[in-house]
């Protein structure tokens, strides 16, 4: 099976959505092809259905309507801004210019972490 660089159906757009709000609220969680097939079968309560049957040690820190409140609010905004980087002119890296090509490889530079959103909201 040949994996593509871009899935361009709206349920696998939709998918890629709650995967990076997963990152997003620090949850280590990820939904493959047939794991999100599987939920939309459940239609709209396929988020608490998922976390009640899979991750049911969150419920005992955690409302389940905060939860599937904070997992929507946050796929929302992700999907809101794929859908603006898809329909932008695509990113482009210079590397003749980049740090890298002029030091054989290695990078001197010290380089900024990228920030990591967590809502404090969901720490313990």
């Amino acid at each position: 099976m040949i994996n593509t660089l871009h899935d361009n159906t709206a349920t696998d757009q939709v998918r890629h959505a709650y995967n990076a709000a997963f990152e997003e609220l620090g949850l280590s969680w990820h939904w493959d092809t047939a794991t999100f097939a599987r939920l939309q079968t459940e239609g709209r309560d396929a988020v608490r259905n998922y976390l009640e049957n899979e991750q049911s040690h969150l419920l005992r820190a955690y409302e389940a309507d905060f939860l599937v409140d904070a997992i929507e609010a946050a796929r929302a905004r992700c999907q809101a801004s794929m859908a603006i980087n898809r329909a932008g002119a695509a990113p482009y890296a210079g590397w003749s210019s980049s740090s890298l090509a002029s030091t054989g490889g290695r990078n001197t530079q010290s380089s900024v972490a990228a920030h990591r959103f967590t809502p404090t909201s969901l720490q313990t």
